[in-house]
Parts: structure tokens; C-alpha cells; sequence
């Protein structure tokens, strides 16, 4: 039987990929149905069907991606890995954006069929606890569309609900007072371009932010459109938003219904037009849970202490 061999030239990430004991190997081993085994900085399976050394490549591609990024416990990264490879084609299931230095993968099963519902419908809905992604992956495929030159604009918006405070009473101009409620998409847009690229984009007006209320009286075509922190949208708030989609363009709409600014008893639009829209196949709904959660691996237990608590 022939071998299929795969180099990994630096020695402290095929440290990792391999795992305390060889741990990470019987994962993938499992996952793949053949034995895998190393010779100094090489991973090789003993195996010359197209298919499994096509998914072994795949698997080790993404692992050593993963580990470059810093993002995870090695042992998380190969878990998050195989759990993407067993329902979909995860090869499929990723963003790459023009002139980014990797593609964006799933971390989970949940975020794969995100991602395939951020590319396949025209409105999104997702809701889910804070780092499962839902903004991060939003912003990652928005992104490839204006970059790829399928739509000519991303427009990044959200609710302004804050105790005590308006934008009437911030510093600046509405650029400066918008800003830091905008800043987390921003973070997250200039992790996966560079901030030139970033503020090119804003500069020609390709890329543009505002507050939900300036979104009024107007019709958003050939676009891309994120609004975030939906949750705290009143109900004819998401329902002016919704209606100002115009020819060939998306809507990504994101929020967590456990973090619900709105005054006591006022209704969220987020929860609203989930319950009444969810029989519309054209447009996609996704809920992603502390399982899904990609920050530090503290944050998965803080949200699910939350959950835990909740259910009680």
C-alpha cells in the first residue's frame, strides 16, 4: 500500500497538530479511518485513495491555519475541525476574501451552515452569545462581495440604545458619534483586511456606516447590508430596515436576545420578525449557540453558565 505524506516544516506546529501523546493524531485517525504517523516533520497515512488523502490534506491545511492564527487550544482546533468535516464539505463551506491572507473556515458545525446561508440567501437572520461568530462571519462575507465586485457597497448599521446617553449629546460630528457603537464591526473588518484596505473602502464611500434612523426614505440597491445588535431594534425599527432592500442586494441581520437594551415591555423587532418571517423560504434563519463560541476558551464557559442559569 503506498503512502500519502504531507510536510510540515516548522517543528513546534506539527508539535501541536500532533497533540500531548499523540492525542490529536487518533482524532484525526478516527475522523479519517486509516492510521496516520510521522517521521521528523512529516504526517503521512497509509493510503492511495483520492478522496481520504484529499480530506487528510484538507484536515491538516486547516489545522496548521488554525494554529498560525493563535486562536485555540490545538486539541479545540482539531475538534472544531472534524466536527465541520462530518455533515458538509467544508472545502465548500469557507470565505476567501480578495486580498486577505487566509480563507475563513467554519470552527463549527453551526457556523458551516452559516456561512452556507450568508452565501445562498438573500436576508439572514442570526442570532447567538457573544464570539460565536455571528457578527465576525457577517462582516467576512460581506466583505468578499464588495471585494469581489459583486455588490458595489457594504453598509454597516445598528440600532443607537444606550441607557442614559443619545448621539445628540456625544462630541464630534455623526462620523465620531457613531463610531465607537460601530467600532466591533470595524475590529472585526480590519482583522481580515489590512486597515488601509479599510479605510480606502470608507474613503470612496464603498464602505459606509450610520446609525439605523438614517436608514429611513431610502432604497439600498446592489449592496450588502449589516445590521447589528438587532435585538435592540423596536418593531417598526426592522420593519423600515427590511423594507428599504433594493434590486440585487443582501441583508445580514445579527443580534443576541439575551443582551435586550430596549425600555421595560417594548417588544424586540429581532424576536418579532423571526416569529412572523420564519415561513419565508427565501430568507435564512440561524441560531448559534456557547458550543460555537471561537473566543477564548473562558468565554464558552461564561456563556454557558449564563444559559445554564437562564433555564433554571
Amino acid at each position: 500500500m503506498s503512502e500519502y505524506t504531507i510536510v510540515v516544516p516548522d517543528n513546534d506546529i506539527i508539535s501541536c497538530v500532533c497533540g500531548t501523546n499523540d492525542s490529536n493524531l487518533k482524532l484525526i485517525e478516527e475522523s479519517l479511518g486509516v492510521s496516520v504517523f510521522t517521521r521528523g516533520n512529516e504526517l503521512s497515512i497509509d493510503s492511495n485513495d483520492q478522496e481520504t488523502c484529499q480530506k487528510f490534506q484538507f484536515i491538516i491545511d486547516r489545522i496548521v491555519d488554525e494554529i498560525n492564527d493563535g486562536g485555540l487550544d490545538s486539541e479545540d482546533i482539531v475538534v472544531s475541525v472534524l466536527n465541520t468535516q462530518k455533515k458538509v464539505n467544508a472545502d465548500e463551506i469557507s470565505i476567501l476574501i480578495p486580498g486577505a491572507v487566509k480563507k475563513i473556515y467554519p470552527r463549527s458545525q453551526n457556523q458551516a451552515e452559516y456561512i452556507n446561508k450568508l452565501q445562498t440567501k438573500d436576508i439572514v437572520f442570526c442570532t447567538g452569545s457573544a464570539g460565536s461568530g455571528k457578527t465576525f462571519l457577517a462582516v467576512a462575507e460581506a466583505l468578499r462581495l464588495v471585494l469581489s465586485h459583486v455588490k458595489n457597497k457594504l453598509i454597516i448599521t445598528r440600532p443607537v440604545v444606550e441607557a442614559g446617553e443619545s448621539l445628540g449629546f456625544l462630541p464630534g460630528d455623526l462620523e465620531q458619534k457613531i463610531n465607537p457603537y460601530l467600532r466591533p464591526l470595524r475590529d472585526a473588518m480590519e482583522t481580515l483586511v489590512s486597515i488601509e484596505t479599510v479605510r480606502r473602502l470608507t474613503e470612496a464611500g464603498i464602505i459606509e456606516t450610520a446609525p439605523l434612523a438614517y436608514m429611513r426614505g431610502r432604497t439600498l440597491s446592489n449592496a450588502v447590508i449589516i445590521l447589528d445588535e438587532a435585538q435592540n431594534t423596536t418593531c417598526s425599527q426592522m420593519k423600515m430596515f427590511l423594507t428599504r432592500m433594493g434590486e440585487n442586494s443582501k441583508m445580514f441581520i445579527t443580534g443576541d436576545t439575551t443582551q435586550i437594551d430596549l425600555p421595560h415591555k417594548t417588544p424586540s423587532g429581532l424576536i418579532h420578525s423571526i416569529n412572523i418571517l420564519n415561513k419565508i423560504e427565501d430568507i435564512g434563519f440561524m441560531e448559534l449557540t456557547a458550543e460555537d463560541v471561537v473566543r477564548n476558551r473562558l468565554v464558552k464557559k461564561i456563556v454557558r453558565a449564563y444559559e445554564n442559569e437562564e433555564q433554571k
